[in-house]
């Protein structure tokens, strides 16, 4: 049977959020950064969007938090390798990290990694030591520029970060509740099936595994639905479209899985 991604059987049983038709599958079309950056500007007067209420949900004075909206310009960045030099280190150092796991443990990577830094911040200010001691200069300490930075958190981001993590745990504990205790039978038994997938999901793979898996699709998917987002959209509305109807005939035939109309 055909079906067009673009056909729907209404918000019952729907697994894929209800902006997918306008947003594709990971964002605007097609999605780029400049853009994305032009939506966190400022608008004076307009209405704040997705974007705009996720950085003003702890924010009154209606300006945008500029070390969150720089996070998420340098992870665009980072993820759609608008600098190839820079993704790839961190790419690159990021699996070696996880790489390094596998083989020791915890203690002893970052205890080899404390080493290594150790070992680079003593040598050089040892070479620079008798660097001046030979030209006969008084530059300093090499690192005077760093030991003066201010690292410590004020008050105020202890306070905004304290409140965003007692968000997402209460969120999250409703959740599980509503979930477990069966308040919505269709979403309880999606969860379950879940579960029981992710059983299988662990019998092939450990933690670590995982995780490499993450990192690694985290940098490669964004760049292949940019180049084939039509091609990706396409087949992502037929599988929906099937598990949409499949859930609408569960939802027909079990007791009680029919969801009330709002």
């Amino acid at each position: 049977m055909s079906a067009k991604p673009g056909e729907e059987l209404g918000s019952e049983g729907k697994w894929f959020g209800d902006d997918y038709e306008r947003n594709g599958l990971f964002g605007s079309t097609p999605p780029r950064f400049d853009e994305l950056r032009e939506e966190l500007k400022p608008r004076g007067g307009e209405v704040a969007g997705d974007l705009d209420q996720q950085f003003h949900r702890f924010q009154d004075d209606g300006k945008r938090p500029p070390v969150a909206m720089e996070t998420a310009s340098t992870a665009i960045d980072l993820l759609y390798w608008r600098n190839v030099k820079q993704s790839g280190a961190v790419f690159g150092s990021v699996l070696l990290l996880l790489f390094s796991l596998t083989q020791f443990s915890v203690v002893s990577v970052g205890a080899y990694l404390a080493l290594a830094a150790l070992s680079a911040t003593i040598s050089f200010r040892i070479y620079k030591s008798v660097l001046q001691a030979v030209q006969k200069t008084d530059e300093g300490h090499p690192f005077k520029a760093y030991l003066e930075v201010e690292i410590a958190l004020s008050q105020d981001q202890i306070s905004k970060y304290a409140d965003k993590i007692l968000l997402y745990t209460n969120t999250c504990m409703k959740e599980l509740r509503r979930l477990f205790l069966v308040q919505d039978l269709v979403d309880s038994l999606k969860f379950a099936v879940l579960m029981w997938l992710l059983t299988y999901v662990g019998a092939l793979f450990n933690g670590l595994t995982l995780l490499i898996l993450t990192v690694v699709s985290m940098f490669t998917m964004p760049v292949v639905y940019e180049k084939h987002q039509a091609q990706i959209d396409q087949y992502v509305g037929l599988i929906r479209t099937q598990v949409n109807s499949v859930v609408g005939k569960i939802q027909a035939k079990i007791p009680g899985a029919k969801r009330k109309e709002e």
